[in-house]
């Protein structure tokens, strides 16, 4: 559905997007997931043709972005970040305009609305004065806007910004029932959002793409090397010399509790998995066993991780260039 290649946006001497390459599957939910001034948002009005590349290919639904604009926009249905609603205008007045504006068959209008306003849950506002509604139900009307035309591709900007816990979980559940007939691109910071939603990730930090994979695969990589908690009745000096002399034990903190138990967090080294090791060892010694979990690693973890690595990986580039000068 989507395919891009070598993208790249200079803006006065700053490049926003560098050499990102990257596809987007027929059906996916796609997560696009990066910090504030990542490349985000220039991506998707790259993908929308708002604005022109300086350099790159991007196609959508087999067609060139920059060649074919006007077909291209037919496929796609777009929410930007900011959603720009006529906000003196009622909803049903509002979306008959706008299915007006992207060339719904007249024959077709009204029933097409009135889908749109069913799968959104918007039909019970429909006399409405937007600007009388909760920024939830905004946002539910710009998603009607981006259905209208039933495209094939569905890009949205931050959807949840500025919702409350249950806003931002009743357009989640939205989002995931679009995906049943839609493929979706999600621009967003919140990483929760692409956990809950996405069966994709592409993570992009600094203009470039630094991973892409279904969060739990992700998640998974990360959490090979992930502490091990253990919790044992025993001597803490003892518990720890046990637990600290197994192989792929690399370091181990320890911290008594006033019912007799001591709590370990062992680190392994790699890929390594000692819980095994662990528990064997703690039956050896027949002291009893409370807990024995490895933590969990979460999205954020990942996101955290890789652009740490980045960013190490930049200021090595920024010294080394320094020292030749």
């Amino acid at each position: 559905m989507i395919k891009v290649e070598g993208l790249t946006k200079r803006y006065a001497g700053v490049t926003a997007l560098h050499d990102v390459s990257f596809t987007v599957k027929r059906g996916e939910i796609v997560g696009f997931l990066g910090p504030n001034g990542a490349g985000k948002s220039t991506t998707m009005r790259i993908l929308t043709g708002f604005i022109p590349a300086s350099a790159g290919r991007v196609e959508v639904a087999g067609m060139d972005v920059f060649e074919d604009s006007l077909a291209v926009r037919r496929h796609i249905g777009y929410m930007p970040e900011n959603n720009p609603l006529y906000e003196d205008m009622r909803v049903i007045e509002y979306l008959r305009f706008r299915a007006r504006l992207k060339d719904v068959r007249r024959a077709e209008r009204k029933e097409r609305i009135d889908d749109c306003m069913e799968m959104t849950g918007i039909t019970d506002v429909r006399r409405r004065v937007i600007g009388q509604l909760s920024k939830g139900y905004r946002q539910r009307v710009g998603l009607a806007d981006a259905l209208l035309s039933d495209p094939d591709l569905l890009i949205l900007d931050e959807p949840t910004i500025g919702l409350d816990p249950v806003q931002i979980r009743q357009v989640r559940q939205l989002i995931k029932d679009l995906g049943k007939r839609h493929t979706i691109l999600i621009s967003t910071h919140i990483l929760p959002e692409v956990e809950m939603t996405c069966n994709r990730v592409l993570i992009i930090h600094r203009g470039k793409i630094l991973a892409s994979d279904a969060p739990e695969n992700l998640m998974k990589t990360l959490s090979a090397g992930a502490p091990v908690v253990v919790e044992v009745r025993a001597p803490v000096d003892a518990a720890t010399v046990v637990v600290q002399a197994l192989p792929g034990v690399v370091s181990v903190t320890a911290e008594a509790g006033s019912d007799g138990f001591v709590r370990l967090v062992a680190h392994a080294s790699g890929e390594a998995d000692v819980r095994e090791a662990i528990y064997r060892a703690v039956v050896a010694e027949r002291w009893d066993l409370r807990e024995l979990s490895r933590g969990r690693t979460s999205l954020e973890d990942v996101f955290v991780q890789v652009t740490r690595d980045e960013d190490e990986a930049e200021e090595d580039r920024r010294d080394q260039r320094q020292r030749l000068r």
